[in-house]
């Protein structure tokens, strides 16, 4: 992707130290002293124009969320964004939001073991080509990547509209064993799913009809002994379900 920056574009990320990182360096392991609260941690990787990262910031005030992208014109339309998202709720910059200019490759020097809550990958390049298959973000080098930046409540958001990449993430994801759970091949297939944040490819698909793929990777101790139990509960209740309507069978 090249992008034609504005004249001066350096400058603006620079005078905006409260809302944009240029080095994480020095963040690592203390992100929460960034944003002065322990509030969970929520990471997408390639924020493009930052509408998404933005809303979920305005919509989530207790959770704190970092927009990565590598490009510094990009960083800039997402602090525009941010800003008018959170000037309604009387706020200059958002309180919990950060966009860092990073490349993904060397995402573990940003964030330290078990510092994050979620990753969220929204619409990544699929790299269609076998020979970059080790590009994309869902391949095996890179969700090891997650896992150890993730914590016990660790999860991994995964949207795209490519039916090749998902595939190939649903078979990373499996090679790994890792849990999966609400997967859809067509999420907004009966009516938009307004509970969820639309990026800005995702609403260009939803108006053209184009089927959106999404899965959720439980990685956390805990939040995966929680959707175990649930599980098991959904199949007791189920059973339950079946052995009424069996009695009610017979009594007729």
């Amino acid at each position: 992707m090249r992008l034609r920056g504005r004249k001066g574009i350096r400058e603006n990320l620079e005078g905006q130290p409260e809302l944009v990182v240029l080095d994480a360096t020095p963040h690592r392991g203390k992100w929460r002293e960034f944003f002065g609260n322990d509030n969970p941690i929520y990471v997408e990787l390639g924020m493009g124009k930052g509408r998404f990262i933005s809303q979920m910031s305005a919509r989530n005030p207790h959770i704190n969320f970092v927009g990565v992208d590598m490009y510094d014109e990009l960083l800039r339309r997402a602090s525009e964004k941010a800003r008018i998202a959170w000037e309604e709720k009387g706020e200059e910059a958002p309180p919990n939001l950060a966009l860092l200019r990073a490349n993904i490759e060397g995402i573990e020097t940003m964030f330290a073991p078990g510092e994050l809550t979620r990753v969220y990958l929204n619409f990544s390049d699929p790299w269609p080509k076998s020979k970059h298959a080790r590009r994309r973000l869902t391949h095996q080098r890179f969700v090891s990547k997650y896992i150890e930046i993730l914590n016990e409540r660790g999860e991994i958001h995964f949207k795209t509209d490519s039916q090749s990449l998902f595939e190939f993430s649903l078979n990373s994801f499996a090679d790994m064993e890792l849990v999966m759970r609400n997967i859809s091949l067509h999420l907004h297939k009966d009516e938009p799913r307004e509970d969820l944040v639309f990026t800005e490819y995702e609403m260009k698909f939803m108006e053209k009809g184009q089927p959106i793929h999404r899965v959720e990777v439980v990685i956390g101790s805990e939040v995966l002994r929680e959707h175990r139990e649930n599980k098991q509960k959904s199949l007791r209740d189920e059973a339950a379900a079946s052995s009424d309507s069996n009695d009610n069978d017979t009594e007729e």
